[in-house]
């Protein structure tokens, strides 16, 4: 079945476009230029590897669009099921979570210009920008442990919106929902008691393959909505 007679599948391709590109400036980015409470360090790493470091703010901004046109197929997939719930899913999964990619993409920027040495910052020696350039660094991640609670709470309704299709697996909706609690609980943590944060991240990881097992079945699997007929007595939700 082609991807424009299955909405699912369109979905599907779009959420693994994001869980491939994702982890660019989530990951791969900061385990290869910053260097944990060296401001020198991660200045020397950054000027030296500039074009992955716009790469990052790049992919924040591409990821950002990415989960606009994600959530809108999803709202296009599940409306039929419950109206409201597929809402927010594109309050809370779309707009909002783009909306902080955009903005977050100020920290990088910021970062790069202290690393460089902009001419307006001569007022600041080199070992001050880099301090400053670890600064936006660190509220760059900060922002991202607050975005944790968005990342969670869209996918309660999005694993109810599985769950009672009749057109999805209802395990994909129940681990979807305990995937969206664990970014929750993890997103609270890394606010409340950040020296805990890596330790319950690890303990959660394997909850949140919720979200892969989700889009591997779409992209594999496809899923239809079923006629508007047949679900018009819950679109109130």
């Amino acid at each position: 079945m082609n991807s424009t007679r299955n909405p699912g599948r369109v979905a599907g391709f779009l959420y693994l476009l994001l869980v491939v590109l994702g982890p660019l400036r989530l990951m791969y980015i900061p385990k290869k230029l910053f260097v944990a409470g060296d401001a020198a360090a991660t200045a020397h790493n950054i000027a030296a590897h500039e074009l992955l470091f716009r790469l990052g703010i790049a992919d924040d901004l591409v990821c950002g669009v990415i989960l606009i046109f994600l959530t809108l197929a999803l709202y296009r997939l599940f409306e039929g099921v419950s109206r409201y719930l597929a809402v927010l899913v594109v309050l809370l999964g779309g707009l909002l979570p783009a909306a902080i990619d955009f903005v977050n993409t100020v920290n990088d920027g910021g970062a790069l210009m202290l690393v460089k040495g902009a001419t307006f910052l001569t007022t600041f020696d080199e070992p001050q920008r880099q301090t400053l350039a670890l600064l936006f660094l660190r509220l760059h991640d900060q922002i991202v442990v607050g975005a944790e609670i968005l990342w969670g709470l869209w996918l309660l309704p999005l694993g109810m919106l599985t769950y009672r299709s009749g057109f999805m697996p209802r395990f994909l909706g129940v681990w979807l929902i305990i995937n969206g609690m664990m970014y929750v609980i993890i997103s609270f943590t890394g606010l409340l008691l950040p020296q805990s944060y890596e330790q319950v991240f690890g303990l959660a990881f394997p909850a949140l393959f919720g979200e892969v097992a989700f889009t591997l079945w779409l992209v594999i699997m496809g899923a239809v909505p079923r006629s508007a007929p047949a679900l018009s007595g819950s679109m109130a939700g």
